[in-house]
């Protein structure tokens, strides 16, 4: 039988504000403070809110047949919070109706699973906090930005106890293989990978308002019967894609929505089924190993790096911010750390992309690429300076070293600490009633074996003491 994973992100760039090299050591905040706030609802008005309000009523229309996954990076979430909690609200509310599977990825969807393991395993645990605290879900999926992957990437994933995680079906990787089967990854077993079909997903996201597609318009039968035309022994279907292109890429006007609401029947019809990604983990087996030893990525024709690190401004740029990553892991600084996740966001390096046919060509304030770098470089060159002066330069790498061993093991003791106060705690909750009704019978034996010269009052022992010092009346004659 076949099965639909449907699954969508959201996140929200990040805009920095103009900043020049004279702003440098005096003006500590980056953001277009307007444009952040403009986008994120506009995105939430034209996008979100009317895509969740459709999942919601598929999922009441359909019960429990209908499933899908969704993840949001960090910054999203702090973008929603601030500028459209409306969303949060009827993502609680979706998932209050058990449709839906929240996945995990990095809080600042940027790009420290290539330069950095500790800032990854970090990021990850933090966003999957916030998942947790929002939903009340412990993700046991991932999803990388810009659903990067590689064997070393997926090794790395499996080690921090996930299950599965998406990735992108490209063809250069799978070659003859299709992307309709659960693979895992070649260096440990234990993580199955799902692979995104591209050319349905987009037929979705991208092409279905192309008015010159051959296959414009398409409607909800046509598409359900590509599905159902698949080879029998292709299990898995996974449409992976942004929400913003329900409202977005693809305007309202499309009829995206109605699109989607008449999917699930027209699958039902012809005895398809929606599972979340766990679900899939769970029960169908690894067709074998998958060997992707360069990164994909789910954006451009060559699915690879290039629109974020594909030129030499963008590298130079990663590297710089990357430099760093170690010294911003042990601080304390909040507003350092909320600068480095919103830094680390992917359209930052996207932006100064020389590539033709980049997405979109969107540049936000930039005029070109090159003014994209130095706009970056200047912000990053003061961030860099409030780096080290928590952590000058002139403390080498052994020091950091060091220290970090040092505030792990901290961590650890303290942890320990915390356990062992639980569990005293819980003693006392246990012994607790018992404590309290053995205490009268103590009193009352402890009163009886009290001497007769304790029991009696204090005043009344000083009386007869001083009566027994007085001296007897023939003394006082002589």
């Amino acid at each position: 039988m076949k099965t639909i994973c449907l699954y969508f992100e959201i996140h929200q760039n990040i805009h920095l504000k103009r900043y020049r090299f004279f702003d440098i050591g005096t003006d500590h905040y980056y953001y277009d403070d307007y444009e952040n706030a403009r986008s994120i609802s506009e995105t939430a008005e034209r996008s979100y809110v009317p895509a969740l309000n459709t999942l919601i009523d598929m999922a009441k229309q359909y019960g429990s047949y209908f499933k899908c996954a969704i993840s949001l990076s960090g910054c999203a979430i702090e973008q929603l919070e601030n500028h459209a909690p409306q969303v949060i609200e009827l993502l609680q509310e979706l998932n209050n109706t058990g449709c839906v599977e929240f996945l995990a990825e990095p809080y600042s969807h940027g790009f420290s699973s290539l330069k950095n393991p500790d800032c990854f395993r970090e990021e990850v645990r933090r966003l999957c906090k916030k998942v947790k605290q929002l939903f009340g879900q412990e993700p046991t999926i991932f999803r990388n930005s810009c659903l990067i992957y590689s064997d070393e990437i997926g090794e790395l994933v499996a080690d921090m106890g996930f299950k599965g995680m998406l990735a992108e079906g490209a063809k250069h990787v799978l070659g003859w293989k299709s992307p309709h089967y659960v693979y895992n990854c070649c260096r440990n077993p234990k993580l199955k990978l799902l692979l995104r079909d591209y050319s349905l997903s987009e037929d979705i996201s991208y092409r279905f308002n192309d008015s010159s597609w051959p296959s414009y318009p398409l409607f909800a039968d046509t598409y359900a019967n590509w599905i159902a035309q698949l080879p029998e022994e292709d299990q898995v279907i996974n449409i992976f894609m942004e929400l913003c292109a329900l409202g977005i890429f693809q305007p309202l006007s499309s009829n995206i929505l109605d699109f989607m609401k008449a999917l699930p029947e027209q699958l039902r019809q012809r005895g398809i089924v929606f599972s979340t990604p766990s679900e899939i983990c769970a029960k169908i087996k690894s067709s074998g190993d998958l060997i992707v030893e360069y990164p994909t990525s789910w954006v451009d024709e060559e699915r690879d790096l290039s629109p974020w690190l594909g030129n030499v401004m963008q590298r130079e740029a990663c590297e710089k911010l990357y430099s760093v990553a170690d010294r911003v892991r042990i601080c304390q600084d909040r507003r350092l750390k909320q600068d480095w996740d919103y830094l680390q966001a992917s359209n930052n390096l996207r932006f100064m992309s020389t590539k033709p046919n980049s997405y979109g060509g969107y540049r936000g304030i930039y005029d070109s690429p090159y003014d994209a770098f130095t706009n970056y470089m200047n912000i990053l060159g003061d961030f860099i300076s409030r780096v080290n002066n928590l952590y000058p330069a002139e403390v080498d790498n052994e020091q950091l070293e060091s220290l970090f061993t040092t505030i792990k093991n901290q961590d650890q003791e303290l942890a320990m600490k915390d356990k062992e106060i639980d569990k005293l705690q819980q003693m006392l909750a246990k012994l607790g009633p018992k404590a309290e009704k053995k205490a009268p019978a103590k009193k009352a034996a402890a009163k009886a074996d009290e001497p007769a010269e304790k029991k009696a009052p204090a005043k009344r022992t000083k009386k007869a003491a001083a009566k027994a010092e007085e001296p007897a009346p023939a003394e006082k004659a002589e």
